[in-house]
């Protein structure tokens, strides 16, 4: 009997009044799973009703009382990490060791949500006019939501629903219906935690539920993560809707090799970078720019690795790198092979044709299969070099100087990650300087902040002003306020009709 995945509100499961559900697939194989329900408007009317009727309780709990159910909710969560990890595996397809990786690295902002009493301190200045003191503070919205997607089901919304509760917030989770299993587990999570009922709750769905929240008068904030198209309209349909919005779009991000850089090192990290999760990670290296002479010699290191890497299911210890997720983002991924040749790129491995750890041909197993794939000689401008691929394909474009690919890099649409590779420090101190991006890794191919920076990129990689996690995040779920204040003493002056001045 197949799984059906259900929607947790006010602290228990629920059915939803929808008829309508979504399939669940196993990746690795191709077959149904199970199912997802895909709520209605009035499911989500439900989730966000049981979150406002919880907030005014949680907003007035102790601030050091909050702080206590992050603690205990970090021990539960570190203490599942395999079951969590187990779940997207079976519905993303990603290797066990990198789910583990996911749910860890989400792991990371809880924790720097347990220092919430330190996070929303306030100012305070004293005297700044004849007995008045002035103060700042921090306070909670009110009902948040959070929209993510399918790549990382665990981490994306760990850099959200932490925070915000942790700020005085309630949440609501839309996580993606392609692999929503993580979420029901992280639900139970905090219910055994001691969160209140009503201040997490998890809508299962899709663009219905993700309009109802943009459109819902009682959702004060919506954070989103995913591709530009859909960040850019979460942005202005939320906004349009007097919502405070953080949508993080897209990217496309290159690595920039000096000829002077160590290219073991490069070609260990442009692999690891380029295919991990099978290439669907914004951070993904998708573009390397090898600076003249090293391209050849850089190719050559980099084929060999790949010729190594083991392609097979998440659950089968000897696999490096999982299938990709639906066969439709698998058909979409690999049309950009022959797209590339067409384009004047030089295809040097072909994902198509890998072998699994099951001794089968990539491209006549079931399953969601594409293998590490290389393009080389790279047009630049090109629909390859371009657009956003999201799956197992590294592009090798040459370029004569740094110059040139420093140019390369800020004239492109997205700017969300980038790395030099490079021993000469003052090269890498100017790029750090000149690069339009807004995370960059200087010999470190996936430069994701921890979790006390915060994540986020420029251009058409951002919509909003503000990032997740660390301090952008706790000011995006807070709102700020001043107070000046005056205690009066026997000795005041009774009625002064002037106006106030400093004095």
């Amino acid at each position: 009997m197949t799984k059906t995945v259900k929607h947790w509100i006010n602290g228990a499961l629920a059915d939803g009044d929808s008829a309508r559900a979504a399939e669940l697939f196993d990746p690795a194989t191709g077959e149904v799973s199970g199912h997802v329900a895909l709520a209605s408007a009035a499911d989500v009317d439900a989730a966000v009703a049981a979150a406002s009727a919880a907030f005014p309780a949680w907003r007035d709990t102790s601030i050091s009382r909050r702080a206590q159910v992050l603690f205990r909710f970090r021990e539960l969560l570190a203490g599942h990490l395999d079951e969590i990890a187990a779940a997207i595996s079976a519905e993303h397809g990603k290797v066990h060791s990198d789910a583990l990786g996911e749910v860890a690295r989400g792991l990371e902002v809880v924790e720097f949500a347990c220092g919430i009493p330190h996070l929303l301190k306030g100012g305070f200045s004293e005297g700044v006019s004849t007995r008045v003191d002035s103060y700042s503070i921090r306070q909670p919205l009110g009902v948040v939501a959070g929209i993510t997607p399918f790549n990382f089901p665990a981490m994306v919304p760990m850099w959200m629903f932490p925070v915000a509760i942790a700020c005085g917030n309630t949440f609501v989770l839309k996580p993606s219906e392609r692999d929503p299993s993580a979420s029901l587990l992280i639900a139970r999570l905090w219910q055994q935690a001691g969160l209140p009922d009503g201040v997490f709750n998890v809508v299962q769905g899709d663009k219905v539920s993700v309009d109802r929240l943009l459109e819902h008068p009682d959702v004060r904030a919506v954070s989103f993560v995913g591709s530009t198209p859909i960040a850019s309209y979460v942005y202005a349909t939320g906004t349009a809707h007097g919502k405070r919005v953080q949508a993080l779009g897209g990217a496309k991000n290159h690595m920039l090799v000096l000829p002077d850089a160590d290219l073991d090192l490069v070609a260990d990290s442009a692999v690891s970078a380029g295919f991990g999760s099978a290439g669907e990670r914004c951070m993904a290296i998708s573009v390397v720019l090898a600076v003249d002479p090293i391209g050849d010699e850089l190719v050559a290191k980099i084929v060999e690795r790949v010729a190594k890497l083991t392609v097979g299911p998440g659950d089968d210890p000897r696999s490096e790198m999982g299938p990709l997720v639906t066969a439709a983002h698998r058909d979409k991924v690999a049309s950009y092979l022959d797209l590339g040749v067409e384009e004047g790129a030089k295809l040097v491995v072909d994902g198509r044709r890998s072998t699994l750890v099951s001794g089968e041909q990539a491209d006549q197993a079931a399953g969601f299969w594409l293998g590490p794939t290389v393009l080389d000689h790279v047009p630049v401008g090109s629909r390859v070099h371009t657009e956003e691929i999201f799956g197992p394909v590294l592009s090798i474009v040459r370029v004569r100087s740094y110059e040139e690919g420093l140019e390369v890099i800020n004239g492109g649409a997205y700017g969300n990650g980038t790395a030099v590779f490079t021993n000469d420090g003052g090269a890498a101190r100017r790029f750090q300087n000149e690069v339009e991006v807004g995370m960059v890794g200087i010999n470190v191919p996936i430069p994701v902040p921890m979790a006390f920076y915060s994540f986020g990129g420029w251009k058409s990689s951002l919509f909003g002003d503000t990032h997740v996690h660390g301090t952008e995040g706790v000011h995006f779920y807070t709102r700020g306020k001043v107070v000046t204040s005056r205690w009066l003493d026997p000795s005041h002056g009774g009625v002064n009709l002037g106006f106030p001045t400093n004095g």
